[in-house]
C-alpha cells in the first residue's frame, strides 16, 4: 500500500506550493526519513513474524504471493490473503497442518504491526508537517 508514498508526496506538495518558505529542508528530510521507515517496517514485520515462528522460504514466498493476490481482493484480500500464502506454503514445505497455521497467523500479526507502525508513522509525517508550517 502505497499510502505514506501519497503523504510524502502531499506534504512535498504543499512545502513547494508555499515556496518552501514555512516548511523548510530540515522538516522536509525528517519527513522522508519516516517514509522510508514506514515503506520499511511494512515489509520487515511480516518476514519478522514468520521467521519468529519457524516459517520456511516457502512460506515467505507464500505470504509475497498472497500479498500481491490480496491486492487484486479488496480490504478483505489485503488483510488475509498474506495469512493464507504463508499457511499454504509451509504447509508445503513441510506437510504439518499445526506448523502451517502457527506461521500463518504469526505471518499475518507481523503484518498488522507493520500497518500500524505504517499508520503511526504517516501521523507523525503529517503531525511534523503541521507544526513546521504554523510555526
Amino acid at each position: 500500500m502505497p499510502g505514506t508514498l501519497f503523504v510524502l508526496a502531499g506534504i512535498v506538495l504543499g512545502a513547494w506550493i508555499d515556496d518552501f518558505t514555512r516548511v523548510g529542508w530540515f522538516a522536509l528530510g525528517t519527513i522522508a526519513v519516516l517514509a522510508v521507515l514506514a515503506w520499511l517496517m511494512d515489509y520487515v514485520a511480516g518476514i519478522l513474524g514468520a521467521k519468529r515462528a519457524g516459517a520456511s522460504r516457502l512460506a515467505i514466498i507464500g505470504a509475497a504471493v498472497g500479498t500481491v493476490a490480496g491486492i487484486f481482493m479488496g480490504l478483505v484480500g489485503v488483510l488475509f490473503m498474506p495469512l493464507v500464502g504463508a499457511a499454504v506454503g509451509e504447509y508445503m514445505a513441510r506437510r504439518q497442518h499445526g506448523q502451517a497455521v502457527r506461521v500463518g497467523i504469526a505471518t499475518w500479526l507481523g503484518l498488522m504491526a507493520g500497518m500500524l507502525a505504517k499508520f503511526v508513522l504517516a501521523f507523525m509525517m503529517v503531525g511534523i508537517f503541521c507544526v513546521a508550517l504554523v510555526f
